[in-house]
């Protein structure tokens, strides 16, 4: 059985127009590639019908993982999460304990996850350590560079 994974409102749209343009628009792209390469001929030495046919099956099995994960999504209704532990969806402000840096990070799934917006997967070193914390925790991180600490200053949503 697949695992259930969590999305907001917004990663969800996301997956589900990932799909449609692979379906609706990379499909058909390849499908010409495909239709032109075998119309130049011999198709055991062209290479073009080779690359397309490749293509192809490099697409569906794209296809076949998103449809996977679409499976198993499901909503997450951030009004109605639990701000006293730190959970998916969760904005978790933390200090680090060793130099005081202070960070804000939102706890995602996989898929949603961009450093650059401060999402941090779930499945992450920091996102594993701050699950299930609350206020005033000090989690231990492992990461490859050793046990970092950090205090969790604030849970929201």
């Amino acid at each position: 059985m697949s695992q259930i994974n969590y999305y907001t409102e917004e990663g969800m749209t996301k997956l589900n127009e990932e799909l449609d343009q692979l379906k609706n628009v990379e499909r058909l792209k390849i499908s010409g590639q495909i239709a032109d390469a075998r119309d130049k001929g011999d198709l055991s030495e062209n290479a073009e019908y080779d690359a397309a046919k490749e293509a192809q099956g490099l697409l569906e099995l794209k296809i076949s993982k998103l449809e996977t994960i679409l499976s198993s999504a499901r909503i997450v209704d951030e009004s109605q999460l639990d701000t006293s532990k730190a959970l998916i969806l969760s904005k978790v402000k933390i200090k680090n304990v060793s130099n005081g840096t202070i960070m804000e990070y939102t706890l995602v799934s996989e898929k949603e996850a961009d450093l650059k917006e401060k999402k941090i997967s779930v499945d992450s070193p920091i996102g594993v350590g701050l699950l299930g914390t609350s206020v005033g925790d000090i989690a231990e991180v492992s990461v490859p560079s050793g046990i970092i600490k950090f205090e969790i200053i604030e849970i929201s949503r």
